[in-house]
């Protein structure tokens, strides 16, 4: 045909997307989730662009464009002492040492926190599903006292109504150790179990829901009163983190979902095994 290799194997030139056009646009793409999810590290952020976007991007990419339009949130620290391991109560040894957690109404863990108002604080009592990662208990009180404790707890006995032996783990807080808190306990055939004193992380898994909702909640408002609390906290806990926010430790999935996956799997053994019953 008469033409010269070069010309035979020519591709036009296309106008080509600069990296910092490429970066503004996975920037826009975090932010927008950012909106709900303010405080997320850059592998949840990485899980969500996929679920959200359908978008596989590099963690290190990822994690280089937070970093260059300054998306990591940095929170300042308070602390506040809310246990009491000081009383006359009896205190019971840990039970999750070594245990392998494999369903959910296995191990139930408990911890309390402070919201600031401009009067004083507000005190949060929660209950955690710890193989789901559910707050399946909640109570919101102006004073830390063995109610608030117990109100959560209950809350999570009508919500789960739980088979004997569960294993229910907290701090050797005098609100978890009182009378009125171990009588609920042993109605229900718990197993209790108390973290060491001064140990956090034999209760990690509260310490962490607690360390989420200040991050990603409390630190964002500027609460005046307890019924900003009341209005604000509810929210956060049963449709943001336990339906919408996702988790590593259970597949990047939030609570519910990994809990209504759970179940959807039981239901199809258990058909299965009616099958075979039938057939046999």
């Amino acid at each position: 045909m008469g033409l010269s290799t070069s010309t035979y194997y020519y591709k036009p030139k296309v106008s080509r997307v600069t990296r910092d056009e490429r970066d503004a646009d996975l920037r826009d793409k975090i932010e927008f989730l950012q909106v709900e999810y303010s405080c997320y590290g850059y592998r949840t952020v990485q899980r969500q662009l996929q679920r959200h976007y359908n978008l596989v991007v590099n963690s290190k990419r990822i994690r280089r464009v937070m970093r260059k339009y300054s998306l990591f949130w940095q929170a300042k620290k308070h602390f506040i002492a809310t246990t009491n391991s000081n009383h006359k109560y009896p205190v019971y040894p840990n039970l999750l040492k070594g245990l392998e957690v494999t369903d959910i109404n296995q191990v139930w863990v408990s911890d309390i926190t402070y919201i600031r108002i401009l009067t004083g604080f507000v005190y949060l009592a929660v209950i955690l599903d710890i193989f789901s990662r559910r707050v399946i208990g909640w109570a919101l009180s102006k004073r830390i006292d063995h109610d608030l404790t117990v109100t959560a707890l209950k809350m999570a006995i009508d919500a789960r109504n739980p088979d004997p032996d569960t294993i229910h783990h907290s701090d050797r807080g005098v609100q978890y150790a009182c009378e009125d808190y171990v009588k609920v306990l042993n109605e229900r055939l718990f197993k209790i179990s108390m973290s060491a004193v001064g140990n956090p992380y034999d209760n990690a898994f509260a310490e962490s829901f607690m360390k989420t909702l200040k991050k990603e909640e409390v630190y964002l408002w500027d609460y005046e009163s307890f019924t900003d609390v009341v209005e604000r906290i509810p929210q956060f806990i049963e449709t943001v983190y336990n339906q919408k926010r996702v988790h590593s430790g259970i597949q990047y999935l939030p609570p519910v979902e990994f809990e209504t996956i759970l179940l959807d799997m039981e239901r199809k053994n258990q058909l299965g095994q009616a099958t075979l019953k039938l057939q046999g």
